[in-house]
């Protein structure tokens, strides 16, 4: 198993190139299952979790291929299996974004409960709930997702009892094929949901209100294939900015959305950043230790949760006290005991971390815990005296594509190295 060692100090300056979104692609890919056109989609990026995306599909019956470096060609043509089992959904949660889909085009989809970080229960209820709302018999038995449907779904209304990105995905993609109008009300806001969105559109969806809190789908008979290029990936975009600020540094994100995060560039501002932005790029400039900030996640567009860890790592080398309250998974502060063993003080309250900002970190072996917990601890590592030695970084390559060779070419001393 391969680890991350990471000699701090260096200054990060120079210019990253943002890869696909990860948690845009994966709904995209399972889009293919729609439709027995092929289905084009570019700037994808080579992650951990898009071969697994890979892999089931693959097990499912699509035909995938890959052109290009980036681009996947999918093809749902042929025998279709309406089975995901568990040795693959158990590697990454977002495979239960096939059970909409299929059920939509096949009239039945078995998948198994989801795995992947454990940072939480995030349960599937409210994705099983918005397909009964659409006429399915949904049973779970044996730890699997059962859905039958006699013909085809039924429009229907459809409010979640909490704004869900992975919910939303898939009540869109099952209300495409479906009789009628679906609204979907308390719907989760995310860019991912509008990248979503416009390949459904693209493919032959009616599809009006994504981006907002109440989305209305107009089914119709089929959709056909297409052409679609994967949204920047804000998260990543963040991440290298974050580095840029903590090593006092000058980094440009190039391919890039400054649009779909707002609320994390207003707080590196308040950090004592200077962040200039394009159309497609960010320019973060630091040459001063930053200034802590305090922040509380909520859904798009408030502040995201896939960011908490980052400025978590951030504060812990900051001037002054922050505090952080992370308000949408129940586990998300595993990060805090590893990142305590570089130096950092931090304290835990329930849901609050309060982070006291040192003049130092000392390099250290840490365990990453979950995919955005590793990006903070290789942030801290940029940053601490001496070495750091990350293990179980697959959860990095979940979610961050050739990091080791994105920072060398911004100037830092990291490399991957085997157990």
């Amino acid at each position: 198993m391969d680890k991350l060692l990471i000699r701090g100090g260096c200054r990060l300056e120079g210019e990253v190139l943002i890869s696909g979104s990860k948690n845009a692609a994966l709904p995209l890919m399972a889009a293919s299952l729609l439709t027995g056109d092929a289905l084009r989609l570019g700037n994808v990026p080579d992650l951990r979790d898009i071969q697994t995306m890979v892999h089931l599909l693959r097990g499912l019956g699509v035909v995938m291929e890959q052109p290009t470096p980036g681009t996947w060609r999918m093809s749902a043509e042929g025998p279709i299996t309406a089975v995901a089992p568990y040795e693959i959904v158990k590697q990454m949660r977002a495979s239960i974004l096939v059970l909409g889909p299929l059920l939509a085009r096949f009239g039945e989809a078995r998948v198994s409960l989801p795995g992947g970080c454990a940072i939480g229960s995030r349960p599937v209820d409210q994705h099983i709930k918005g397909l009964e709302a659409m006429g399915a018999e949904v049973v779970v038995e044996g730890g699997y997702v059962h859905a039958r449907m006699a013909g085809r779904l039924q429009g229907a209304r459809v409010l979640f009892d909490m704004a869900t990105v992975g919910g939303t995905e898939n009540i869109m993609m099952a209300a495409t094929l479906a009789d009628g109008e679906t609204l979907i009300e308390n719907a989760a806001r995310e860019p991912e949901i509008v990248d979503l969105a416009v390949l459904l559109r693209s493919m032959g969806a009616e599809i009006d209100g994504a981006g907002s809190d109440t989305i209305r789908i107009r089914g119709v008979e089929q959709l056909h294939g297409a052409l679609h290029q994967v949204v920047p990936d804000r998260i990543e975009t963040g991440s290298y900015l974050i580095a840029a600020a903590m090593t006092q540094g000058d980094v440009t994100c190039r391919a890039t959305r400054p649009d779909l995060l707002e609320a994390v560039l207003l707080k590196l501002e308040e950090a004592g950043c200077q962040v200039d932005r394009g159309t497609d790029w960010i320019r973060l400039q630091m040459d001063e230790r930053p200034k802590a900030v305090s922040f509380r996640t909520q859904p798009y567009p408030a502040f995201p949760t896939d960011m908490q860890a980052q400025f978590m790592a951030l504060d812990a080398v900051a001037e002054g006290t922050g505090t952080i309250t992370e308000t949408i998974f129940e586990n998300r502060f595993m990060h805090v005991q590893e990142l305590n063993r570089l130096g950092a003080r931090i304290a835990v309250d329930g849901h609050t971390a309060i982070v006291r900002g040192t003049g130092h970190l000392d390099g250290a072996p840490v365990i990453a815990t979950d995919l955005r917990a590793s990006m903070s601890l290789v942030l801290a590592g940029l940053v601490a005296r001496g070495q750091t030695l990350i293990d179980r970084i697959y959860h990095i390559d979940r979610g961050y594509e050739r990091i080791e060779a994105k920072l060398q070419r911004l100037g830092a001393d990291v490399r991957r190295v085997a157990k």
